[in-house]
């Protein structure tokens, strides 16, 4: 890759003052570009630049913010086909998933630029008037992951600039060349110090959340690493909103052709090489079809096409990096000790981080590939017997982020899906995710709100104002 790419700081477009760290494409293990590196300076100026930009950006008017994100919206329109190669190079998903990644980016820009948080009044009654106003935060650090890192930073960056905040971002170093194609974009469109984008190799993480003039963190990734951003936010108490891991269940329901239902399951379960917090993890399916069930998943995996995601066909990439691809052999392995493995099992022999679609049966509830996320192309099936039963070991996770249940009968799998302790639960769909609808996790799945309405307020402060005349002693 010629192009010498740059941080954002301050609304200028610089080289990194601590050099620059390779950027692998998982598809050959090679590096093929190289990232500047922000310096600890360089972090203190961003979040400066963001802080001394907050007072007039939180003055302009709602609509001319909003104005602004429909014209990145609009740039990058313009320039998704490119956008989307440099995002398969960087994270290796195949072409087609990287432009459905993109044009997600569009629909997010789009619907939060039309969303206010308006005051809304409260009481009007006898004179006493109470409205509740919503005001921006200040400067909002966020940080995103390597499995989606375009969509995910616009779920964090549109409702943030369209209530009034500034942002300085910090992009996963495995996959910060999107983030920083899109900083050109931003350089051109919105006024210097709203947006500000910052890499590293992981060093600077504890210094932006625990800097004093950051307001708030918006964070995705591991729950591990969420954990510790709870923390440095704790001794200031920053506002958070943290999503985290998942280990999502789908439950097959009684009423369903087996044939019919595991292809819906196995989508779910192997969307972006299964690198997706809401992708299955788990499938519970009913004894008399179980046998069935998994003969059509395994059939389904070995068909599937495991490549380069630039290669015409492929229909799975890579695992984005080397230390994700050694912690799902290594899950591999271990299931091979508990269960049968019908599909895969076995990393290509190859350049690059491939792991084929790997499909176990009969494996225990306790054995770790069953009680961990794995985030890789490898889904363990469970069989039951009794529905109560099946919903108590899908529960009986840490986490609680999101689910599947699958029925003819729709009732009654509506019925089934509002007793799993998730966020979000979907019926006989997967991945609906929808920028107008809210969603959130459960337990160890994280904290807070992201999209929708409820996640437009995350970025604001309520503010009461009680009013009633004055009264003559």
């Amino acid at each position: 890759m010629d192009k010498q790419m740059k941080l954002l700081v301050g609304g200028s477009l610089v080289d990194g003052g601590a050099g620059s760290f390779d950027v692998v494409n998982p598809a050959t293990g090679k590096a093929f570009a190289q990232c500047p590196k922000a310096s600890e300076a360089q972090l203190d100026e961003a979040v400066a630049a963001a802080k001394a930009a907050f007072p007039a950006w939180a003055a302009t008017d709602a609509d001319e913010r909003g104005a602004l994100l429909g014209r990145l919206a609009d740039a990058l329109e313009a320039r998704t086909a490119e956008f989307a190669s440099l995002l398969t190079m960087e994270q290796g998903k195949p072409t087609r998933q990287a432009m459905g990644e993109m044009i997600g980016c569009l629909f997010v820009l789009r619907a939060f630029m039309d969303k206010r948080a308006d005051p809304v009044t409260l009481r009007d009654k006898n004179g006493n008037t109470v409205t509740e106003h919503r005001t921006p935060l200040g400067v909002v650090a966020a940080i995103t992951p390597w499995n989606f890192p375009m969509i995910l930073l616009m779920q964090k960056l549109a409702p943030a600039l369209v209530t009034g905040n500034t942002m300085v971002l910090k992009p996963a170093p495995t996959t910060p060349l999107t983030s920083l194609l899109f900083a050109e974009l931003a350089s051109e469109i919105l006024p210097a110090g709203v947006f500000n984008v910052i890499c590293d190799e992981n060093e600077l993480g504890a210094k932006l959340t625990g800097h004093p003039d950051v307001a708030k963190i918006a964070f995705t990734g591991s729950t591990a690493t969420g954990k510790k951003v709870m923390a440095s936010a704790a001794a200031m108490v920053k506002r958070v909103t943290l999503e985290l891991g998942g280990n999502d269940a789908a439950i097959v329901l009684d009423d369903l052709d087996p044939k019919a239902v595991a292809r819906k399951v196995y989508e779910g379960a192997m969307a972006n090489a299964g690198q997706i917090c809401v992708a299955v993890k788990r499938a519970y399916v009913p004894a008399n079809m179980y046998d069935a069930f998994c003969e059509e998943v395994a059939r389904l995996a070995e068909e599937a096409i495991v490549d380069d995601g630039s290669k015409q066909g492929t229909t799975i990439g890579p695992i984005q990096n080397r230390q994700q691809f050694d912690r799902v052999k290594e899950l591999v392995e271990d299931a091979k000790l508990h269960g049968k493995v019908i599909a895969g099992g076995e990393p290509l022999d190859r350049d690059g981080y491939f792991m084929p679609p790997t499909i176990v049966r009969d494996l225990p509830d306790d054995a770790r590939l069953v009680r961990e996320e794995q985030f890789g192309p490898v889904l363990p099936i469970l069989k039951y017997d009794d529905i109560d039963e099946v919903i108590a070991r899908a529960n009986a996770s840490e986490y609680g982020l999101g689910g599947t249940v699958w029925g003819k009968d729709l009732d009654r799998a509506t019925e089934v899906a509002k007793k799993i302790d998730t966020g979000t639960v979907w019926v006989n769909q997967y991945l609906a995710i929808d920028p107008r609808i809210p969603f959130r996790g459960s337990k160890q799945s994280g904290l807070g709100t992201e999209l929708g309405d409820d996640g437009l307020k995350e970025y604001t402060q309520a503010h009461i104002v009680n009013a009633v005349p004055f009264a003559e002693a």
